[in-house]
């Protein structure tokens, strides 16, 4: 691995370098303020030289070659293609983009995949669905096809039981997807409530895509920016009043780490016969035990479970005494065996990754902690959120035994002039996901809601934050490169 406080020049050659030297990773390096801006913007200058990205909004190389094939074989002039997992899940699709562009479409086989043929007007609703619906092909799946592997024999049973025992659940409540957003779009999708045309609700400013899917292929959402005060009070009620298909939170939430009073909202949700359905990506399972309040708990397995930025996966575990159990177990199994099952290469990739996860999410806590009091004790910065720092009496309701205050968080300056020149000097690899053996920073709103900065400003989350996932350099080390940094402003 590259050892990035050694080597803190980054030059325009960097530019969408993958990180680490692996041909699966999924982060990416945009090492100056303008980068991300002409990355947004779609200028040349970054685009043209960018190898790989965020998998689901830039697709890797090998994914692209198999999709340049799919084109050459089944596509007419004036019509492109997507390829999806499985046949249920480019019927979807069909579905989805027939009904938004008004088009004809058709699926055809393809390799033992479904590509779903568009017209050109239509492919970009066509590649929005493949995003956000998270039904993708993985960059191993893709290589292996072009190369004519055959697949090989995937561990689903040990997966699922080694990653039972860091969330304290049976491997068959275990339900494990191609990538996060599959997970949370399945649930969506398993809610009885859905069926009888009722929103869902979200709790607390989300991850971006996790608000897209509930307004993409729900019935519509009620956001609720902020998880306190008379607005909560009043979703509760309406809560207890059965209104909503299904509640969704982050725990914490992303990129604010703030946490919900749990018990407050699955008492709630009890008393209305409402799903709960908790994320605890941003903080791992590892540190949090947030099942006994939820009915449903994803997370996007790239992230800590991992720890690698090597593969993409996503799962969802239900509570096994929930109301729900049987709805769930049930539409759950199928979304996994029809939908957007995890490819077997990508199973064994993870299996792997196991093995040092621990080590690496632990380090993350020591060096979170530490950096969040230094920034917090800075006269440059004006706010830290972490969850240390943040709510921290909910998060601690929360937080098991041995479990820390995870490895990510968030802060702003108090000059919002001087945040770009913080970015390009502080000596780590720069872009967007979270929870790899390195450190990695981004401005998050800038990458999440480059469209949308004002109203996430009216949310309370500001265009100048930067989030940081913090890596395997060591705390004293960590800290030192950013006090350095903000000194120099």
């Amino acid at each position: 691995m590259r050892n990035f406080l050694q080597n803190p020049a980054w030059t325009e050659e960097d530019l969408g370098i993958a990180l680490p030297d692996s041909l699966h990773a999924v982060s990416v390096c945009l090492p100056t303020w303008k980068a991300i801006v002409d990355y947004e913007e779609g200028r040349d200058r970054v685009v043209r030289k960018m190898r790989v990205g965020y998998p689901r909004f830039f697709r890797h190389p090998a994914v692209e070659r198999l999709f340049e094939v799919a084109r050459k074989e089944l596509a007419v002039e004036g019509h492109n293609v997507v390829i999806f997992p499985s046949r249920v899940s480019a019927q979807r699709a069909q579905r989805y983009v027939e009904r938004r562009a008004e088009v004809a479409t058709r699926v055809a086989s393809f390799h033992g995949l479904q590509a779903l043929i568009v017209p050109e007007k239509a492919a970009q609703t066509a590649v929005d669905y493949w995003r956000f619906s998270g039904e993708v092909v993985s960059s191993r799946q893709a290589m292996d096809i072009l190369d004519g592997n055959t697949p090989p024999s995937g561990r689903s049973k040990i997966l699922r039981a080694k990653i039972g025992r860091i969330v304290g659940a049976d491997k068959d409540q275990i339900f494990v997807f191609a990538s996060g957003m599959a997970a949370c779009t399945s649930v969506l999708r398993s809610l009885p409530g859905l069926r009888m045309g009722k929103k869902t609700l979200q709790i607390e400013f989300p991850y971006v895509d996790c608000l897209k899917v509930q307004e993409m292929f729900g019935n519509g959402v009620v956001f609720l920016n902020e998880g306190s005060g008379e607005l909560l009070d009043e979703a509760i009620h309406r809560i207890q009043q059965g209104e909503f298909a299904g509640v969704f939170l982050e725990v914490p939430s992303n990129p604010l780490l703030r946490t919900v009073n749990l018990a407050r909202v699955a008492e709630a949700c009890r008393a209305g016969s409402t799903p709960l359905i908790i994320d605890d990506s941003t903080a791992c399972p590892g540190n949090i035990d947030v099942l006994r309040f939820a009915d449903v708990v994803t997370t996007s397995l790239t992230k800590w479970i991992s720890s690698s930025g090597d593969v993409m996966a996503g799962m969802a575990v239900v509570r096994e005494d929930s109301l729900f159990n049987a709805d769930f177990s049930v539409a759950l199994a199928g979304e996994v065996s029809e939908c957007a099952p995890l490819y077997a290469a990508d199973s064994l990739a993870l299996l792997a990754n196991l093995k040092e996860n621990e080590t690496i999410w632990k380090a993350a806590n020591e060096s979170g902690l530490a950096l969040a009091q230094m920034l917090a004790a800075h006269p440059s910065v004006e706010k830290v959120w972490h969850p240390s720092l943040t709510c921290r009496a909910e998060y601690d309701a929360i937080r098991k035994l041995n479990g820390g205050y995870g490895g990510l968080l968030s802060f702003v300056l108090k000059s919002a002039k001087k945040t770009a020149k913080l970015y390009d000097s502080l000596p780590f690899c720069k872009g967007p996901s979270f929870a790899t053996p390195f450190t990695l920073i981004c401005p998050y709103v800038l990458l999440a809601h480059y469209r949308e900065l004002p109203w996430a400003e009216g949310c309370g989350v500001p265009a100048h934050l930067i989030r940081v996932s913090l890596g395997m350099e060591g705390a004293e080390a960590i800290c030192k490169a950013f006090a350095e940094a903000l000194d120099a402003l």
